[in-house]
């Protein structure tokens, strides 16, 4: 949670977080990252992304949390979905995710110290639910209904 005091205010107001989750899709596979480091939810899969930069839209953002967490750089398609539930499993300050289809382009680099695997996964032969971080496996699981 943000907490900020508002020009010709006086009284702290707090503001939650505004990140960034891929679906990187190629045919009938998504690329996952395994959470590494200290971040929370460590050892778990999940969507690549991360939080929003100063003077940065949503987009941007996205496509550079891509480079970052795979190395791939990328083409947004769309933007999927935006989960704005306060109360998103694991989340310690209320999140609201942009959630963008992402075309991969081309692997440039590795990922950072964030992330200790970076794997595609056929759409039909996923970890398991509790394998995941956050509820990134609902985010797949509603694209998966649709396409």
């Amino acid at each position: 949670m943000i907490s900020c005091i508002f020009e010709g205010q006086t009284n702290i107001v707090h503001l939650r977080h505004v990140v960034v989750d891929m679906l990187v899709i190629e045919g009938r596979k998504i690329l996952l990252v395994k959470r590494g480091g200290k971040w929370l939810e460590k050892g778990k899969w999940a969507l690549p992304g991360g939080f929003l930069d100063m003077d940065e839209t949503g987009e941007q953002a996205a496509l550079r949390e891509l480079k970052e967490e795979t190395g791939y750089t990328g083409k947004i398609i769309k933007l999927f979905q935006i989960v704005d539930n306060p109360r998103r499993r694991h989340e310690d300050r209320q999140n609201v995710s942009l959630v963008y289809l992402v075309k991969p382009l081309k692997k440039i680099g590795e990922s950072d110290d964030e992330i200790s695997e970076v794997k595609w996964f056929a759409l039909d032969n996923l970890p398991l639910a509790q394998d995941f971080a956050f509820d990134h496996w609902e985010v797949i699981e509603r694209y998966k209904s649709i396409i």
